[in-house]
């Protein structure tokens, strides 16, 4: 089930990346706007749950893979799916402070 959700949720954030990128031909005031609105500490915790749902999608869909293709994967798929969370939380902890080191530099001040 989280494999299908963090798929749809990266589908309409590919959306809307089209959709602001395509901004730009019709109005480079209104993409300004749109992009300075990316700046901001909310957004920067959007994009940590977007790269959690890529982590996520990205190392599950491998293990689909191995339970689909290796003949054992459909006996070790529980053992597989812990090996993912582990290293989903391992990246996803990395992943903090590049992320939302700036935020929290807004919000905290340097």
């Amino acid at each position: 089930m989280a494999h299908r959700v963090t798929g749809v949720l990266i589908f309409f954030f590919l959306f809307v990346h089209v959709l602001d990128t395509a901004l730009v031909r019709v109005s480079p005031e209104a993409y300004d706007d749109v992009v300075a609105t990316y700046k901001t500490p909310l957004v920067a915790l959007l994009e940590y749950g977007l790269v959690a749902a890529i982590l996520f999608h990205a190392l599950n869909g491998l293990r689909v893979i191995a339970v689909d293709f290796w003949s054992k994967g459909p006996r070790f798929q529980k053992q597989m799916l812990w090996t993912v969370m582990g290293i989903w939380i391992v990246l996803m902890v990395g992943a903090l402070y590049p992320v939302l080191g700036h935020a929290v530099r807004e919000v905290f001040g340097s």
